[in-house]
């Protein structure tokens, strides 16, 4: 295993200024100058590598502006990952995101390698509940379908019965026909999914530790200090939804934005989401508050250019799990394809 604190330094050329202008100028806002001569030779790096590996970089849109913007082939919210993972002609992928993302991928694409830069990239959602945790739900609750939330293991999928992002949640709690439906890991999402359907949730404990974070207070600060729009995350606490102008997914969250047009907003949501989107639209004034996720932020450049340089840091899945979660993982996809048509 490679220690990427030791990788030798990609070298500087001249050359970079003029072939990177583009992102040079599309990113002076997001990333400060200083750290910008630090990071432009290893997004070149990595570019020449991916290429010469046959490559595709994808990386969720909490994922920091130098990654997003400068290395990545596909960015998304984990359900367009997802999709991307099917549809994508490489046969190497790697899942700038968390690890429940990359086992995703290898989940939908078992044919396919799938890495990720950092193994340790975790998540508090998936971390709140276990495989024997879904089939103690199942014995108390007899005939109830489980819906979960993409931001669990792959051990956890594969006893549900569907799978769900934050962008069709309802959609999917809705198609499995019944008038119960189990819903985990997220408590405050799951509250939200059932303010917005008759069906009747029953609810796991499992917080986010970036979004349970927010506070009303912090929302009314944002709006009465800076006359700002408000845009919440369903991860966040309901009385946090409350003082929104809008609650949605991170996808849902830049339809809204490109459909408003708001002079200024604030995210409440993780940090990256603002900072890449400031370059899709630069008349819009973002303001905090907003909270990193410690687990996206392990993720940088000199690890994705390890990862890529020496293949390591594969994801695997036992094949009777990957059976087994990969049918909630498909219905999932299916009813977002109904949904979009």
């Amino acid at each position: 295993m490679i220690d990427t604190d030791i990788l030798p330094t990609p070298i500087w050329r001249d050359e970079l200024d003029d072939e990177y202008a583009e992102l040079t100028a599309r990113l002076k806002d997001q990333v400060p100058c200083l750290e910008w001569s630090w990071h432009l030779p290893w997004i070149d790096a990595i570019n020449r590598l991916k290429v010469q590996r046959g490559a595709m970089i994808m990386a969720h849109s909490y994922q920091s502006p130098e990654i997003f913007h400068g290395v990545a082939d596909i960015t998304g919210d984990s359900l367009a990952l997802a999709q991307a993972a099917v549809t994508c002609d490489a046969d190497l992928i790697v899942m700038c995101g968390v690890h429940f993302m990359a086992e995703s991928a290898k989940i939908l694409a078992p044919e396919k390698r799938v890495l990720i830069p950092d193994l340790d990239a975790g998540c508090s959602l998936a971390s709140s509940i276990t495989a024997a945790d879904v089939v103690a739900l199942r014995a108390q609750h007899p005939g109830v379908p489980v819906v979960s939330y993409v931001n669990t293991s792959a051990a956890v999928k594969a006893e549900s019965d569907a799978c769900c992002t934050s962008a069709n949640a309802v959609e999917v709690v809705e198609a499995m026909g019944t008038d119960r439906v189990i819903f985990l890991p997220d408590r405050y999402l799951g509250a939200y999914v059932a303010s917005k359907t008759a069906v009747e949730l029953l609810l796991w404990h499992g917080r986010c530790e970036v979004h349970e974070k927010f506070t009303a207070q912090q929302a009314r600060h944002a709006r009465e200090r800076f006359d700002a729009k408000l845009v919440a995350h369903p991860e966040c606490p309901p009385e946090v939804w409350a003082e929104a102008d809008f609650v949605g997914s991170t996808t849902a969250m830049g339809r809204w934005l490109a459909k408003e047009s708001p002079s200024r907003v604030a995210l409440i949501t993780e940090c990256s989401m603002a900072d890449n989107l400031r370059s899709q639209f630069p008349h819009i004034e973002f303001i905090k508050p907003c909270n990193l996720c410690p687990h996206m932020q392990q993720i940088t450049l000199s690890k994705i250019y390890a990862c890529l340089r020496d293949l390591q840091h594969e994801v695997h899945v036992p094949t009777d799990t990957t059976t087994r979660a990969g049918r909630a993982l498909t219905r999932m996809l299916q009813i977002g394809r109904q949904e979009s048509a």
